[in-house]
Protein backbone atom coordinates (compact mmCIF):
# COMPACT_ATOMS: atom_id res chain seq x y z
CA UNK A 1 0.00 0.00 0.00
CA UNK A 2 1.58 3.53 -1.00
CA UNK A 3 2.01 5.75 2.14
CA UNK A 4 1.22 9.58 1.59
CA UNK A 5 3.83 11.55 3.27
CA UNK A 6 5.04 15.05 2.93
CA UNK A 7 7.78 17.53 4.57
CA UNK A 8 5.07 18.87 7.32
CA UNK A 9 2.57 17.27 9.54
CA UNK A 10 0.02 20.52 7.78
CA UNK A 11 0.83 19.32 4.38
CA UNK A 12 0.71 15.58 5.01
CA UNK A 13 -3.31 16.17 6.64
CA UNK A 14 -4.12 18.45 3.74
CA UNK A 15 -2.33 15.20 1.52
CA UNK A 16 -4.59 12.70 3.53
CA UNK A 17 -7.51 14.75 3.24
CA UNK A 18 -7.58 15.23 0.05
CA UNK A 19 -6.61 12.00 -1.33
CA UNK A 20 -9.63 10.44 0.94
CA UNK A 21 -12.16 12.98 -0.60
CA UNK A 22 -10.52 11.53 -4.40
CA UNK A 23 -11.06 8.77 -3.18
CA UNK A 24 -14.41 9.37 -1.84
CA UNK A 25 -15.42 11.00 -5.15
CA UNK A 26 -14.36 8.07 -7.14
CA UNK A 27 -15.87 5.12 -5.40
CA UNK A 28 -19.47 7.50 -5.41
CA UNK A 29 -18.92 8.01 -9.03
CA UNK A 30 -18.78 4.18 -9.73
CA UNK A 31 -21.05 3.10 -7.01
CA UNK A 32 -23.21 5.56 -5.94
CA UNK A 33 -23.33 6.80 -2.02
CA UNK A 34 -23.94 3.86 -0.17
CA UNK A 35 -21.25 1.49 -1.90
CA UNK A 36 -18.62 3.70 -0.06
CA UNK A 37 -16.69 1.62 2.63
CA UNK A 38 -14.30 2.92 4.91
CA UNK A 39 -11.99 0.13 3.81
CA UNK A 40 -12.38 0.81 0.14
CA UNK A 41 -11.70 4.52 0.78
CA UNK A 42 -8.56 3.71 2.66
CA UNK A 43 -7.57 1.34 -0.19
CA UNK A 44 -8.16 3.61 -2.65
CA UNK A 45 -6.35 6.88 -1.13
CA UNK A 46 -3.53 4.69 -0.10
CA UNK A 47 -3.91 5.11 3.54
CA UNK A 48 -4.11 2.71 6.46
CA UNK A 49 -7.40 1.83 7.90
CA UNK A 50 -6.46 3.39 11.41
CA UNK A 51 -4.86 6.51 9.46
CA UNK A 52 -8.19 7.22 8.09
CA UNK A 53 -10.08 6.81 11.14
CA UNK A 54 -7.84 9.54 12.93
CA UNK A 55 -9.04 12.06 10.09
CA UNK A 56 -12.87 10.57 9.92
CA UNK A 57 -14.52 8.48 12.45
CA UNK A 58 -16.95 7.22 9.83
CA UNK A 59 -18.52 7.19 6.08
CA UNK A 60 -21.17 9.67 7.07
CA UNK A 61 -18.44 12.22 7.64
CA UNK A 62 -16.40 11.17 4.97
CA UNK A 63 -19.17 11.68 2.66
CA UNK A 64 -20.31 14.98 4.46
CA UNK A 65 -17.00 16.39 3.79
CA UNK A 66 -17.29 15.31 -0.03
CA UNK A 67 -20.15 16.78 -0.21
CA UNK A 68 -18.76 19.84 0.86
CA UNK A 69 -16.22 20.01 -1.21
CA UNK A 70 -18.32 19.60 -4.20
CA UNK A 71 -21.11 22.24 -2.99
CA UNK A 72 -17.64 24.47 -2.57
CA UNK A 73 -16.59 23.92 -6.40
CA UNK A 74 -19.97 24.71 -7.27
CA UNK A 75 -20.59 28.08 -6.42
CA UNK A 76 -16.90 28.90 -7.16
CA UNK A 77 -18.02 27.60 -11.11
CA UNK A 78 -20.57 30.11 -10.73
CA UNK A 79 -19.08 32.80 -9.78
CA UNK A 80 -16.35 32.06 -12.18
CA UNK A 81 -19.20 32.03 -15.32
CA UNK A 82 -20.35 35.17 -13.98
CA UNK A 83 -16.55 36.57 -14.19
CA UNK A 84 -15.84 35.18 -17.46
CA UNK A 85 -19.40 36.46 -19.03
CA UNK A 86 -21.31 39.19 -16.70
CA UNK A 87 -24.54 37.33 -17.84
CA UNK A 88 -27.21 36.06 -15.28
CA UNK A 89 -28.46 33.97 -17.71
CA UNK A 90 -25.14 31.87 -18.17
CA UNK A 91 -25.38 31.81 -14.20
CA UNK A 92 -28.29 30.53 -14.20
CA UNK A 93 -28.43 27.95 -16.98
CA UNK A 94 -24.81 26.23 -15.10
CA UNK A 95 -26.72 26.20 -11.95
CA UNK A 96 -29.58 24.39 -13.72
CA UNK A 97 -27.04 21.82 -15.29
CA UNK A 98 -25.56 21.28 -12.02
CA UNK A 99 -28.80 20.24 -10.19
CA UNK A 100 -29.57 18.49 -13.66
CA UNK A 101 -26.50 16.29 -13.34
CA UNK A 102 -26.97 15.43 -9.63
CA UNK A 103 -30.22 14.90 -9.19
CA UNK A 104 -31.35 14.25 -5.28
CA UNK A 105 -31.40 10.45 -4.46
CA UNK A 106 -33.15 9.01 -1.13
CA UNK A 107 -29.70 8.46 -0.02
CA UNK A 108 -28.17 12.06 -0.31
CA UNK A 109 -31.13 13.16 1.13
CA UNK A 110 -29.24 13.53 4.59
CA UNK A 111 -26.48 15.14 2.68
CA UNK A 112 -28.38 17.79 1.41
CA UNK A 113 -30.00 18.33 4.96
CA UNK A 114 -26.44 19.43 6.37
CA UNK A 115 -25.52 22.54 7.78
CA UNK A 116 -22.95 23.35 4.81
CA UNK A 117 -25.72 23.35 2.31
CA UNK A 118 -27.68 25.37 3.92
CA UNK A 119 -24.94 27.92 4.23
CA UNK A 120 -24.03 27.25 0.46
CA UNK A 121 -27.94 27.57 -0.04
CA UNK A 122 -27.92 31.04 1.48
CA UNK A 123 -24.27 32.08 -0.25
CA UNK A 124 -25.81 30.98 -3.46
CA UNK A 125 -28.83 33.79 -2.73
CA UNK A 126 -27.09 35.89 -1.81
CA UNK A 127 -24.58 35.84 -4.69
CA UNK A 128 -27.33 35.32 -6.90
CA UNK A 129 -29.18 38.47 -5.44
CA UNK A 130 -26.06 40.59 -6.24
CA UNK A 131 -26.77 39.76 -10.04
CA UNK A 132 -30.15 40.96 -9.68
CA UNK A 133 -30.24 44.38 -8.36
CA UNK A 134 -31.39 45.77 -11.43
CA UNK A 135 -34.05 42.78 -12.76
CA UNK A 136 -37.09 44.25 -11.42
CA UNK A 137 -38.05 46.94 -9.04
CA UNK A 138 -41.33 45.30 -7.96
CA UNK A 139 -39.78 42.16 -5.95
CA UNK A 140 -36.39 42.00 -4.02
CA UNK A 141 -33.17 40.43 -5.39
CA UNK A 142 -32.81 38.22 -2.69
CA UNK A 143 -36.91 37.03 -3.29
CA UNK A 144 -36.15 36.67 -7.45
CA UNK A 145 -33.19 34.50 -6.08
CA UNK A 146 -34.62 32.40 -3.61
CA UNK A 147 -37.29 31.84 -5.82
CA UNK A 148 -34.50 30.74 -9.08
CA UNK A 149 -32.73 28.62 -6.52
CA UNK A 150 -35.74 26.55 -5.76
CA UNK A 151 -37.24 26.65 -9.40
CA UNK A 152 -34.23 25.55 -10.79
CA UNK A 153 -33.49 22.17 -8.63
CA UNK A 154 -36.61 21.02 -10.61
CA UNK A 155 -33.96 20.40 -13.15
CA UNK A 156 -32.88 17.15 -11.16
CA UNK A 157 -35.78 16.00 -12.19
CA UNK A 158 -35.96 16.79 -15.44
CA UNK A 159 -35.18 14.10 -18.48
CA UNK A 160 -32.82 16.25 -21.26
CA UNK A 161 -30.62 18.94 -21.70
CA UNK A 162 -33.51 20.47 -23.78
CA UNK A 163 -35.79 20.64 -20.95
CA UNK A 164 -33.43 22.17 -18.69
CA UNK A 165 -32.89 24.52 -21.23
CA UNK A 166 -36.59 24.98 -21.33
CA UNK A 167 -36.57 25.42 -17.36
CA UNK A 168 -34.61 28.00 -17.56
CA UNK A 169 -36.12 29.70 -19.96
CA UNK A 170 -39.40 29.69 -18.12
CA UNK A 171 -37.37 30.53 -14.83
CA UNK A 172 -35.94 33.87 -16.80
CA UNK A 173 -39.45 34.65 -18.97
CA UNK A 174 -40.66 35.06 -14.90
CA UNK A 175 -37.90 37.20 -13.93
CA UNK A 176 -38.96 39.51 -16.83
CA UNK A 177 -42.34 39.72 -15.90
CA UNK A 178 -43.03 38.38 -19.15
CA UNK A 179 -46.24 36.19 -19.75
CA UNK A 180 -46.21 33.34 -21.35
CA UNK A 181 -49.00 32.40 -24.43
Amino acid sequence: MPKLWDDSIATHRHAVRTATLDATAALVAERGLTGVTMSEVAKRAGVGRATLYKYFPDVESILTAWHERQVGDHLRQLTGIWTDTGRLEAVLEAYAFICHEHPSSEPAASLHRSEHVARAQEHLVDFLAGLMLDVRDDVPPKELAAYCVYALGAAGAVPSKAAVRRLVAVVLSGLRGEAGR
